[in-house]
């Protein structure tokens, strides 16, 4: 539903039109989504189990919890315990976004979208 077969020599003005319309279908999709997408909450925890954090869909932190032997952790280990659990609720929230996206826009993979544009990036650069 998303992947377009067009050849970008040859592309003819109904393509540009499918395109268009796949477009708007999106933005009305994500108006109407907005709500659902920010309840979404990532959670992660650093391998010690000690440091456990959550995070909204954009990556904004919420909350830093420490366990009892946190404060036993050298400062450094502490930051990197931090920011450990902050990274794997960063990730869920990401997965849990793109779960949601493929439920509700069939044919549509946001992580090859991703890489699909990083592809278009880097020809550029």
């Amino acid at each position: 539903m998303y992947r377009h077969p067009y050849d970008p020599a040859n592309i003819r003005e109904q393509d540009l039109d499918e395109v268009t319309r796949q477009g708007e279908r999106m933005l009305a999709w994500l108006e109407t989504a907005q709500e659902e997408l920010d309840k979404i909450v990532g959670t992660g925890e650093a391998a010690s189990g000690q440091v456990k954090a959550k995070v909204d869909v954009n990556g904004r932190v919420l909350n830093v919890r420490y366990g009892p032997r946190a404060t036993r952790l050298g400062s450094q280990e502490l930051a990197e315990q931090t920011l450990a659990a902050v990274g794997e609720a960063c990730a869920d929230a990401q997965r849990q976004t793109h779960d949601f996206m493929r439920e509700a826009l069939p044919g549509y993979d946001p992580a090859e979208a991703n890489a699909q544009f990083e592809r278009l990036l880097n020809d550029w650069g």
